[in-house]
């Protein structure tokens, strides 16, 4: 009985495991398109300190939020954004921000 026991529970263990990953991941994806949501905001108003706070917590939040090509191509414009931010290239930062949440919103 306490074989069955284990086995039962490595068995369901590493599949509850798998699901807490995915989710958490997940959670880390939609912290990231708000994070560069807010980026984009702070942007507009002309605020580049929050501008890059929002953006570099985004590309941190993206960068838990497992592997992907949408998830790799957002980690890629938002480490050219805050590149660009912090050259006082506001423009292109902000553009770059927003083709990240558009990857990062792709399923």
């Amino acid at each position: 009985l306490t074989t069955t026991i284990l086995l039962w529970q490595s068995a369901f263990g590493s599949g509850i495991a798998r699901r807490d990953a995915v989710h958490s991941a997940e959670q880390h994806r939609q912290e990231a398109v708000k994070l560069a949501k807010e980026a984009v905001d702070h942007s507009k108003q002309g605020r580049g300190d929050a501008f890059l706070t929002s953006a570099e917590a985004a590309l941190q939040s993206a960068m838990k939020a497992g592997k992907s090509e949408q998830v790799d191509a957002a980690i890629a414009e938002l480490t050219r954004a805050v590149e660009q931010g912090n050259a006082g290239h506001a423009d292109l930062a902000t553009t770059q921000v927003e083709q990240a949440v558009r990857h990062l919103s792709e399923k």
